[in-house]
């Protein structure tokens, strides 16, 4: 070491001493690498996952294709007038009526107002929420197009008729879950990628920024992306190492 490095190092502190050996040291370019790549690898097996599972079941926890049964779920609460009611209705009779006028699933709303009717046949039926001194609501729908069904109970007498077997948003899930899978998957991708441009240690700017994509692919949850901010702190510590970086 010449007279003129032992100057430029006298004052510096022992953890930034440990901070410049770390920053000049190979293995720490290679070792940040080697998390981008294991926390991108984590988040593309999650993408595949997604890619290969049934997205509708796993948007709304409905379908189920082994025997083409749904479940129907739903919240009953009172109508809102003079700024009183809008809150849950227990005790709530709800059943499901097939076309032939049989009740195939029934079920009563708990404290929270929820109700869920288990296993009803995926064709149009009809959801009947009955409850004394209130209009009786009739709902057609077709069991698993939708999440969660609103009921609103009214004071009166009658029949309340409603239709929304044309208003399935289950395509719309299905396709918004495929494009997150597919998301997913390429963040995953851009991430591996990073790695390895971190191992070559050619271009510091695209390794970040494939890195900075990686983070998206959300493998684990947590312990991806808490794996790839742990490797972009160590690329940036070993930035000076890259061919193409020039400090600012």
């Amino acid at each position: 070491m010449t007279e003129s490095n032992r100057d430029e190092f006298e004052d510096y502190t022992a953890i930034e001493l440990w901070l410049h050996d770390l920053s000049v040291d190979p293995a720490t370019r290679v070792a940040g690498g080697l998390m981008i790549f294991i926390g991108s690898l984590l988040g593309l097996f999650l993408g595949i996952a997604l890619i290969s599972a049934n997205v509708g079941e796993i948007l709304s926890g409905q379908l189920d294709g082994s025997d083409g049964v749904a479940d129907v779920n739903g919240i009953v609460s009172t109508a809102l007038q003079d700024g009183t009611g809008g809150e849950p209705a227990e005790a709530v009779t709800v059943s499901v009526i097939d076309s032939e006028g049989l009740v195939i699933g029934t079920d009563e709303t708990d404290s929270g107002g929820r109700f869920s009717v288990k296993d009803i046949p995926r064709r149009t039926s009809t959801l009947v929420v009955e409850h004394p001194d209130n209009w009786t609501v009739e709902i057609t729908l077709v069991p698993g197009d939708h999440a969660q069904i609103p009921v609103t109970l009214t004071p009166g007498e009658g029949v309340v008729k409603i239709d929304m077997s044309g208003e399935s948003h289950l395509a719309e899930s299905v396709l918004i879950g495929s494009v997150i899978a597919a998301m997913t998957l390429l963040a995953g991708l851009a991430g591996m990628v990073g790695g390895l441009e971190a191992y070559r240690g050619d271009r510091f700017r695209k390794t970040w920024w494939l890195a900075f994509f990686g983070l998206w692919s959300r493998g684990m949850l947590f312990v991806g992306p808490m794996l790839i901010l742990l490797g972009m702190a160590m690329i940036n510590l070993s930035r000076d190492q890259f061919t193409d970086y020039t400090g600012d």
